[in-house]
Protein backbone atom coordinates (compact mmCIF):
# COMPACT_ATOMS: atom_id res chain seq x y z
CA UNK A 1 0.00 0.00 0.00
CA UNK A 2 1.87 3.09 -1.39
CA UNK A 3 0.89 6.07 0.23
CA UNK A 4 1.73 9.77 -1.43
CA UNK A 5 1.24 13.33 0.39
CA UNK A 6 1.91 15.94 -1.52
CA UNK A 7 3.78 19.01 0.32
CA UNK A 8 1.79 22.44 -1.69
CA UNK A 9 3.81 25.10 0.22
CA UNK A 10 7.15 24.17 -1.01
CA UNK A 11 5.76 22.28 -4.33
CA UNK A 12 7.70 18.80 -3.64
CA UNK A 13 6.06 15.75 -3.92
CA UNK A 14 7.26 13.03 -1.92
CA UNK A 15 6.50 9.04 -1.18
CA UNK A 16 5.76 6.78 2.31
CA UNK A 17 5.86 3.50 1.70
CA UNK A 18 4.09 1.00 4.08
CA UNK A 19 5.77 -2.33 4.27
CA UNK A 20 4.22 -5.25 5.31
CA UNK A 21 5.87 -8.43 6.97
CA UNK A 22 6.57 -10.02 3.71
CA UNK A 23 8.39 -7.42 2.21
CA UNK A 24 10.78 -7.37 4.98
CA UNK A 25 11.08 -11.29 4.30
CA UNK A 26 11.78 -10.95 0.66
CA UNK A 27 14.29 -8.60 1.60
CA UNK A 28 16.06 -11.18 3.43
CA UNK A 29 15.89 -13.64 0.41
CA UNK A 30 16.93 -11.19 -1.94
CA UNK A 31 20.25 -10.48 -0.51
CA UNK A 32 20.53 -14.38 -0.02
CA UNK A 33 19.95 -15.08 -3.59
CA UNK A 34 22.39 -12.02 -4.64
CA UNK A 35 24.81 -13.37 -2.64
CA UNK A 36 24.29 -16.71 -4.41
CA UNK A 37 25.21 -14.69 -7.41
CA UNK A 38 28.80 -13.71 -7.15
CA UNK A 39 30.33 -17.08 -6.32
CA UNK A 40 28.67 -19.31 -9.39
CA UNK A 41 29.65 -15.84 -11.30
CA UNK A 42 33.32 -15.85 -11.26
CA UNK A 43 33.97 -19.28 -10.85
CA UNK A 44 32.05 -19.19 -14.26
CA UNK A 45 33.68 -16.46 -15.52
CA UNK A 46 37.25 -17.53 -14.83
CA UNK A 47 36.18 -21.36 -16.18
CA UNK A 48 36.27 -23.22 -13.25
CA UNK A 49 34.26 -25.37 -11.87
CA UNK A 50 31.98 -25.12 -9.28
CA UNK A 51 29.21 -26.91 -7.34
CA UNK A 52 25.52 -26.27 -8.30
CA UNK A 53 21.98 -27.55 -7.38
CA UNK A 54 22.27 -29.11 -11.09
CA UNK A 55 25.62 -31.32 -9.86
CA UNK A 56 25.92 -34.92 -8.86
CA UNK A 57 25.37 -35.25 -6.07
CA UNK A 58 23.23 -32.07 -5.67
CA UNK A 59 25.64 -29.07 -4.18
CA UNK A 60 28.37 -31.43 -3.73
CA UNK A 61 29.62 -32.88 -7.24
CA UNK A 62 30.85 -29.85 -9.63
CA UNK A 63 29.28 -28.38 -12.56
CA UNK A 64 30.64 -26.65 -15.75
CA UNK A 65 31.35 -22.97 -15.85
CA UNK A 66 28.40 -22.64 -18.80
CA UNK A 67 26.30 -23.86 -15.82
CA UNK A 68 27.49 -21.86 -13.22
CA UNK A 69 27.34 -18.53 -15.39
CA UNK A 70 23.96 -19.87 -16.05
CA UNK A 71 23.06 -20.18 -12.59
CA UNK A 72 24.08 -16.88 -11.52
CA UNK A 73 22.22 -15.07 -14.10
CA UNK A 74 19.43 -16.87 -12.84
CA UNK A 75 19.75 -16.16 -9.52
CA UNK A 76 20.50 -12.42 -10.39
CA UNK A 77 17.12 -12.17 -12.03
CA UNK A 78 14.89 -13.72 -9.28
CA UNK A 79 17.43 -11.58 -6.62
CA UNK A 80 16.60 -8.51 -8.31
CA UNK A 81 12.88 -9.19 -8.42
CA UNK A 82 12.87 -10.22 -4.47
CA UNK A 83 14.52 -6.78 -4.27
CA UNK A 84 12.31 -4.87 -6.22
CA UNK A 85 9.05 -6.38 -4.28
CA UNK A 86 10.82 -6.05 -1.60
CA UNK A 87 10.73 -2.13 -1.18
CA UNK A 88 14.34 -2.23 0.56
CA UNK A 89 15.21 1.53 0.90
CA UNK A 90 17.56 3.46 2.04
CA UNK A 91 14.49 5.11 4.13
CA UNK A 92 13.79 1.78 6.02
CA UNK A 93 17.03 0.91 8.16
CA UNK A 94 15.46 -2.15 9.22
CA UNK A 95 14.73 -3.36 5.68
CA UNK A 96 18.20 -3.04 4.77
CA UNK A 97 19.22 -4.69 8.16
CA UNK A 98 17.75 -7.79 6.94
CA UNK A 99 18.75 -7.54 3.82
CA UNK A 100 22.45 -7.40 4.83
CA UNK A 101 21.75 -10.26 7.17
CA UNK A 102 20.54 -12.31 3.94
CA UNK A 103 23.60 -11.66 2.22
CA UNK A 104 25.51 -12.10 5.42
CA UNK A 105 24.11 -15.08 5.95
CA UNK A 106 24.56 -17.10 2.31
CA UNK A 107 27.99 -15.60 2.14
CA UNK A 108 29.02 -16.98 5.66
CA UNK A 109 27.31 -20.63 4.60
CA UNK A 110 28.97 -20.91 1.09
CA UNK A 111 32.26 -19.99 2.79
CA UNK A 112 31.69 -22.75 4.90
CA UNK A 113 29.99 -25.15 2.94
CA UNK A 114 32.84 -25.03 -0.09
CA UNK A 115 35.82 -25.45 2.01
CA UNK A 116 36.44 -28.39 0.98
CA UNK A 117 35.21 -28.57 -2.62
CA UNK A 118 38.08 -29.48 -4.78
CA UNK A 119 38.68 -32.46 -2.45
CA UNK A 120 35.03 -34.34 -3.57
Amino acid sequence: MEIYKINKSINQSFKIITMEWYHYLAGFFAGAVLANFVPHFTKGIAGDAFPTPFAKPPGKGLSSPVVNVLWALFNLIVGYLLFKFSKVSSDNNLSLILFFIGFAFLSIFGATNFVNKDKI
